[in-house]
């Protein structure tokens, strides 16, 4: 138990036990409960991964209107590609500046969710696929942040890598998984950071609500990892206040209008909840309300110009060019036609809860016109609110190119492509798109390629295009930022934190994403990115850690500390990097791992180490790594911790997981033996050396049984009896089903009204649809009430007698 103060000590003796009850939820959908009789203040919360998204109070009910300007930063998918622990603290210190400003306490994000999958629709919320570089990036993101005097709450614990019913969907995976893959970032994060508040996901775990998961929240955070701050629910995430009350869940948000503060009170009237366990947890509470009370009487003002250069070299530091044929950069007279809907509807940001109002925005055909100072040749080619073809459109872009001696297209995913509440359907960009650079292609002219989007795409021309920049979402200077590095003005120094997979057939788990609506099975395991695929060897567009600069960069005199160790031992890994060509440049130099000959299953290297280093031309410097027991360790479920099999590591550096530049050795000394049957192995045949069925990871039930060290649990039908998880689009089955689902997303669409947002409508109807009953009460603002809820379900189950008799009480 984390020590209180003696003063929150005392104020928990002065409460009664509805006051108890009622500061574990929020007051309303941004602020926490305060105590005026005990002068305990309501603090305020707001969403703002890459920016401060606080909105007005009464704005609505669901936390998706306007809200007042900020600075939009790059988004994390874009912020990883730096691979700058400084750069991403600085970003975290600034937007709390901001937060003092508006009286903000907690900010929620940073997310630290792996990428399972280039499919998720937010991925653009989210780092890597990579726990070692998520974890990196969120711990200097929190330690920014909090440095300022406030919080942060780290999202969304655990096992969320989907937005399909990622309300309700029950994650099965195997424990070594969860440890090593999944949970790893947020490990990281905690004990180098200790974020106020940890967000819990909605999704269960193996059959648990994360809300109730105390072998999530309490045994492996509070105890093992020592998290000093307190747990709190996504918005409607509650599944059982009582049980979460239990199982280590502190915070409800946004509230329940007072319904679970009762549940809390009246269980521990009757024994069923030990008022020590709620002591425990409302002492929590008045610690993250003293760190955030402070805010609430800071007078600050952050300078919206300084915040705007920091937003704008952010996004030069994490751009990545993938490909230049001696292209770029372009020269300041050269002729030149820009081409693309999104060369002047710059998408510079991602959808959903994230979405920022920028204090200013330029765009880049407006930004490359200035910079030239010329107004240069433009054409639409394709509309972005769309995927169909206009031949007319694609006409008019042809004969502009025609033109002049060089193209520059903007090209990317639109909002309704990729959002927070639904996930892509295919990797594909849009078919106009595509067709529009086929086009141009075909003029002969060359064509340089830049992209707006949050997640790996396929690029069927790429062989064709003379050079590609990966833009990512730049935040709202990322327009400047993509003149400026294809005018030479920058030195573009990103690499991918994700690998980019040639189609979405060669991911490790496209068998199995993203399940169905009720259960997705993670049989892929510890194979996801690019340990999956550099264990096979699969032919990619382009590997994990892969950036290209417009300087060269060479690497050499490799020394090893020692060539033996003991596993309370540490090894020190230096290398030599020399700027070999014409220009300043920065370069990311990685360290792998690999267990040469391993009793269980492992990747064929993992990453265990990052720098970034500047070097002017012919400058070198030393890069040193320090490797210790975690850096050849893998989780032992046996023993339950992580454990090193004794025997010889290679240690791989290089400037992607793909080109390794130099090799070494060391020998790990260590008094475990894994023991592992030839029955044990054969039976995990599947992982020892992944199965490939048409180039595409197959792993059966019974072998992902042996993994999971029991039988597949049977997913979940849509059927009766319908309960309080059962999500509105599986009530239709029933004729007071279909009224009441008709009924509900009337209600919704009045409060949303946002008929002009197409990306924000289906994120709702998606939303709505995966929606589980409980959720209802607690988002309806007090339409929808509890007893309500009860009456529903009688009548959905056919016992009508007794629902319309609910609904006459209620």
């Amino acid at each position: 138990m984390i020590e209180s103060s003696d003063k929150n000590r005392e104020l928990l003796q002065k409460m009664t036990l509805e006051e108890k009850a009622s500061i574990m939820s929020g007051s309303s959908f941004w602020l926490l409960q305060g105590i005026d009789r005990l002068g305990i203040p309501e603090i305020r919360v707001a969403d703002g991964p890459h920016g401060l998204r606080k909105q007005p109070e009464t704005d609505d009910n669901l936390g998706i209107g306007g809200s007042i300007p900020a600075t939009c930063f790059p988004t994390a998918v874009t912020l990883a590609s730096s691979w700058d622990r400084d750069l991403v603290h600085r970003v975290g210190q600034a937007l709390a500046d901001e937060c003092l400003q508006e009286k903000v306490s907690v900010v929620l994000g940073p997310g630290v969710n792996i990428k399972r999958s280039p499919l998720c629709g937010r991925n653009f919320e989210y780092y890597s696929e990579d726990p070692l570089v998520a974890g990196e990036m969120s711990a200097a993101f929190i330690n920014g942040v909090q440095s300022r005097g406030v919080g942060c709450s780290l999202k969304h614990f655990a096992a969320n890598n989907q937005e399909y019913y990622r309300l309700i969907i029950d994650t099965i995976v195997d424990e070594r998984t969860l440890r090593e893959i999944y949970l790893r970032p947020f490990e990281i994060a905690v004990k180098k950071a200790q974020p106020w508040t940890l967000m819990c996901s909605y999704n269960r775990i193996n059959g648990v609500y994360s809300s109730d998961n105390h072998w999530l929240l309490t045994e492996v955070l509070k105890n093992e990892w020592q998290h000093e701050g307190i747990v709190m629910t996504d918005w409607g995430a509650c599944n059982d206040r009582v049980q979460g009350i239990r199982a280590g869940l502190e915070l409800e948000m946004p509230g329940s209008n007072g319904i679970n503060d009762k549940k809390i009170v009246e269980a521990v009237r009757k024994g069923l909840l030990e008022e020590s366990l709620l002591d425990s947890a409302v002492l929590r509470m008045l610690s993250l309300i003293d760190k955030g009370a402070p805010v609430l009487k800071s007078v600050s003002h952050y300078d919206v110009n300084e915040h705007h250069l920091l937003a704008r070299s952010a996004a030069e530091e994490s751009m990545v060019m993938l490909k230049n044929d001696s292209m770029l950069p372009l020269q300041k007279d050269s002729s030149l036609a820009v081409i693309g809907d999104m060369a002047v509807k710059y998408r510079y940001q991602g959808a959903g809860s994230s979405q920022i109002v920028p204090t200013r925005l330029s765009n880049p055909y407006r930004q490359m016109c200035d910079y030239c100072k010329v107004e240069l040749p433009y054409a639409r080619g394709y509309d972005s609110s769309t995927d169909s073809l206009d031949s007319k459109l694609i006409e008019e872009a042809v004969n502009v190119a025609s033109s002049v001696e060089a193209v520059v297209v903007f090209a990317g995913l639109p909002n309704i492509f990729e959002s927070e509440g639904f996930d892509r359907d295919h990797m594909r960009l849009p078919q106009n798109q595509n067709a529009l650079i086929d086009a141009l292609i075909k003029t002969g002219k060359p064509v340089v390629v830049i992209l707006s989007n949050g997640a790996p795409v396929e690029i069927p021309w790429l062989d064709s295009c003379k050079a590609l920049l990966e833009g990512y979402l730049g935040g709202q200077a990322g327009a400047e930022a993509i003149v400026r590095i294809l005018f030479g003005e920058v030195n573009p120094s990103g690499k991918l934190a994700e690998t980019f997979p040639v189609k979405i057939e060669d991911t490790p788990c496209f068998n199995y994403f993203p399940g169905n609506p009720h259960q997705v099975q993670y049989r892929e395991a510890l194979y996801v990115g690019y340990r999956y695929y550099d264990t096979v060897d699969s032919e990619v567009t382009f590997p994990f850690g892969f950036g290209l600069s417009y300087t060269d960069f060479a690497y050499s005199d490799l020394n090893i500390s020692a060539s033996e160790i003991n596993t309370d031992e540490t090894v020190t890994v230096t290398c030599k990097v020399r700027n070999s060509g014409k220009v300043a440049g920065k370069e990311i130099v990685q360290i792998y791992v690999s267990d040469v000959e391993s009793t269980v299953y492992r990747p064929k290297q993992e990453l265990k180490g990052f720098a970034k280093v500047m070097l002017q031309p012919e400058e070198s410097c030393e890069v040193s790594f320090t490797l210790s027991k975690e850096d050849f360790a893998f989780y032992d479920v046996d023993s339950q911790s992580l454990q090193v099999e004794s025997g010889l590591f290679s240690i791989h550096v290089g400037a992607s997981s793909r080109d390794i530049r130099l090799n070494t050795q060391v020998k790990v000394q260590s008094d475990f033996v894994p023991v592992v049957s030839v029955d044990q192995r054969t039976a995990l045949s599947s992982y020892y050396s992944p199965i490939l069925q048409n180039g595409v990871m197959s792993v059966d039930s019974t072998t992902f049984e042996a993994l999971l060290g029991q039988s597949l649990p049977v997913a979940e039908t849509s059927t009766r009896p319908f309960h309080r998880n059962s999500v509105l689009i599986e009530i239709q089955s029933s004729w007071i089903g279909r009224r009441l689902y008709k009924s509900i997303v009337h209600e919704f669409v009045k409060q949303t009204d946002n008929s002009n947002d197409p990306t924000v409508d289906l994120m709702m109807r998606r939303m709505l649809d995966e929606m589980p009953l409980r959720s209802m009460v607690l988002l309806s603002g007090g339409l929808f009430t509890e007893r309500k809820l009860n009456a529903v379900l009688d009548l959905l189950n056919g016992r009508f007698i007794r629902g319309i008799k609910g609904l006459l009480r209620d």
